[in-house]
């Protein structure tokens, strides 16, 4: 049997082991002088780049409902916090940094997490579908994602009512797994975002109109069966268009995902390998 880790040992440990990380990461984006973006604005700009809404309650295997409507409850307190932020030339957009350290005390619920490659649930849970949809965003767009985690590994629950890509997706963990981008570009961005009845809704929104469009497409997606395990594979890519001329000017690989499928597998078109 493998060690534990010091942080596995007891709920205490892993207390210990969380905030020595938040200090870490602290001390880190002291000394690194990060121009983080903070600004925010009530008046937009005037170029729409890309919008996308997500489903807020969605079924996730035998998810407990209540962790969904909880996680509604969870978005809408922390939506107003992004939302209307300006992004400029050389500036960082750090989702911890707007959003802050969500608490019982500021009303945040229990909602859905993952731990250990598994469902679980806490405080706050339901952040990631937040920068899974900033990060959708971005991807249509020239910004530089400078740091992005995801759940390696698994596919956990079964599709539904996908819309973007499996392997796209965003995990987040006060504050040492944040999800950053910066603004290489000369122009301005800013994010909008707010939750309705159904929907997180996002905008990323532009001081000009930009030279390129981005589309992203996934290719090679087929389910597999190795030593009588299933993963699900595919590749992402990014494709950057030139505006004028419809041309691909760059077709990037940006993603090749091998996750162990965690539910049942017997409707799935399943290649022996």
């Amino acid at each position: 049997m493998a060690r534990k880790l010091f942080c596995e040992i007891s709920p205490l440990t892993y207390k210990i082991s969380t905030q020595k990380e938040i200090f870490k990461r602290n001390i880190r984006d002291k000394k690194a002088k990060i121009n983080f973006a903070s600004e925010k604005s009530d008046a937009l700009l005037p170029v729409s780049v890309y919008s996308h809404k997500s489903l807020i309650r969605r079924k996730l295997g035998d998810v407990d409902m209540t962790l969904q409507n909880n996680k509604a409850v969870n978005l809408a307190i922390a939506a107003p916090k992004v939302d209307g932020v300006i992004i400029r030339p050389g500036q960082v957009f750090s989702f911890w940094q707007l959003v802050g350290k969500v608490t019982e005390k500021q009303g945040y619920k229990t909602g859905l997490t993952i731990k250990g490659g598994n469902p679980s649930s806490d405080i706050g849970g339901g952040m990631c579908q937040f920068t899974n949809l900033i990060h959708w965003l971005v991807l249509h767009s020239p910004l530089t994602i400078v740091e992005h985690h995801h759940h390696d590994g698994v596919d956990l629950f079964p599709d539904f009512g996908r819309v973007v890509p499996f392997g796209t997706g965003t995990s987040i963990l006060y504050n040492y797994k944040d999800y950053r981008f910066r603004n290489d570009t000369p122009y301005t961005f800013q994010l909008t975002v707010f939750t309705d009845d159904e929907y997180l809704v996002g905008n990323l929104l532009c001081s000009d109109n930009l030279p390129n469009t981005y589309h992203i497409v996934v290719e090679d997606e087929f389910f597999s069966r190795e030593n009588n395990v299933v993963y699900r594979n595919n590749k992402i890519y990014r494709k950057t268009i030139d505006v004028v001329t419809g041309n691909v000017l760059e077709k990037k690989l940006i993603k090749t995902n091998h996750a162990k499928v965690m539910y049942d597998t017997q409707n799935l078109e399943i290649k022996n390998i």
